[in-house]
């Protein structure tokens, strides 16, 4: 078959859970021997210079943010005024190798498209119009779509992917425009062909909250490899970086990682990792993230305060770095209010590092037996679990050795599996 895949997240300088899901679901589809394309929306129109289009690629800016800026709105009403609904028509952009693209942008794929300014455009009609943009792209037998966008690609078999309802289950904890989000979603699951999602807690809401006949949602996880990206690097190794970077030993620190954002829980964490009297530093490896004022400023009090460096916040650190890191810890602290998957614990788990992590969202699903498991409003609880993670030197041997286990069932050939026969289920 051929597919296309959209790039608005896979575009991102830094990248998402998103931009993980799509560039594995790219590799993974390719590994089922279909031919496989992704969908660019950069700002720079198709120039008669191949080298300008390589370029766009790597200066494209999806415009992640829900609501269009005030001239990206005039220009949809033009637009609408002059009926300009029609097709988009997207244009091949080939890889010549002169662009040297970062590597997030190496893809598992055959084609490069691009059509101008796709993403913003679009969010900007569905605002303005209720309409779906329309691209023109021949020849796609189904068109995945892995964020909540109004697009279409007629002929092809549009499956969608809602990773989580976060915006509507805990409002407060993102900047979307709630009634505009609940509308896009509505009308997505209403003329998909199929929905996709990432685990089976986020199925649920789908079909609770949004009302979608359970038979047009397929849950099929997410998958990680992180594991492999230390193949032939040796424990040793791993504890001399370590020492490096932070000043301590191998399995001598906690370990978070993740946008500071509400949803993470940074303060009930802050606060429970203090009252469990641990010794053991906690690392702290996220970038500000939208609502995170408060969190950084705790952050930023409790570091400056901290003369024995029981608090380090790194702020974001490239992936090579942040694996190794994982690797070394004692253990990972993701005591998140809710997750549509909750990818740091499977990275985590496939390290052979332990979780505590929280028994709310799909979080269970992901963790199994291989997490300790709490309630992320109560402190008291997170801080007993650090505790017993603290102290208990069989215990994180054990759920090291069961975390490998757990994290093989989200492996790239279980998800290759799961994704063909979700193929096979549409008959396309």
């Amino acid at each position: 078959m051929k597919l296309s895949i959209d790039a608005f997240n896979i575009s991102l300088e830094h990248g998402t859970g998103v931009a993980t899901y799509g560039r594995n679901l790219a590799a993974a589809a390719a590994g089922l021997g279909h031919d496989v394309g992704v969908v660019f929306g950069a700002k720079a129109g198709h120039s008669k210079v191949p080298l300008l289009n390589e370029i766009a690629l790597v200066e494209g800016d999806p415009m992640k943010a829900q609501k269009p800026s005030p001239l990206a709105l005039t220009r949809a009403t033009g637009q609408a005024i002059h009926g300009a609904l029609r097709h988009r028509s997207a244009h091949n952009v080939s890889l010549s190798g002169q662009v040297i693209l970062p590597s997030s942008l190496q893809l598992a794929c055959t084609h490069y498209w691009n059509v101008r300014d796709l993403y913003r455009t679009s969010n900007a009609m569905f605002h303005v119009t209720g309409a779906f943009t329309k691209v023109r792209l021949e020849g796609i037998n189904v068109a995945h779509w892995t964020y909540p966008l109004p697009i279409t690609i007629p002929g092809a078999c549009n499956v969608y992917t809602l990773h989580d309802l976060v915006p509507l289950r805990l409002p407060y904890t993102t900047a979307d425009r709630k009634r505009a989000y609940y509308d896009l979603c509505k009308r997505i699951t209403d003329r998909a062909d199929h929905i996709l999602t990432v685990s089976e807690c986020s199925r649920r809401d789908i079909i609770e909250i949004l009302g979608v006949d359970e038979n047009r949602v397929t849950n099929l996880y997410q998958s990680s490899d992180t594991g492999k990206m230390l193949d032939g690097i040796g424990e040793d190794e791993i504890a001399r970086y370590i020492e490096g970077l932070l000043g301590v030993g191998m399995r001598e620190y906690f370990l978070f990682f993740g946008a500071i954002e509400p949803k993470k829980n940074i303060a009930r964490l802050l606060e429970a990792y203090l009252g469990s009297s641990s010794t053991t530093p906690l690392v702290i490896v996220g970038a500000p993230g939208w609502g995170g004022e408060k969190d950084v400023n705790l952050l930023k009090s409790l570091t400056s305060l901290d003369n024995r460096k029981r608090i380090i916040w790194l702020g974001y650190m490239p992936r090579e770095m942040l694996v190794m890191l994982i690797a070394g810890a004692r253990a990972t602290l993701f005591p998140s209010l809710y997750e549509g998957f909750g990818l740091p614990v499977l990275e985590s788990l496939s390290l052979g590092t332990p979780v505590i992590t929280s028994h709310t969202s799909s979080l269970p699903e992901v963790a199994g037996d291989a997490g300790l498991l709490v309630d992320p409003y109560d402190v008291r609880q997170i801080a007993a679990a650090i505790r017993k993670m603290d102290n208990d030197e069989g215990l994180r041997t054990d759920l090291g050795k069961q975390g490998r286990k757990q994290a093989a069932r989200f492996s790239s050939e279980v998800y290759k599996g799961r994704l063909k026969t979700f193929y096979n289920s549409v008959g396309v």
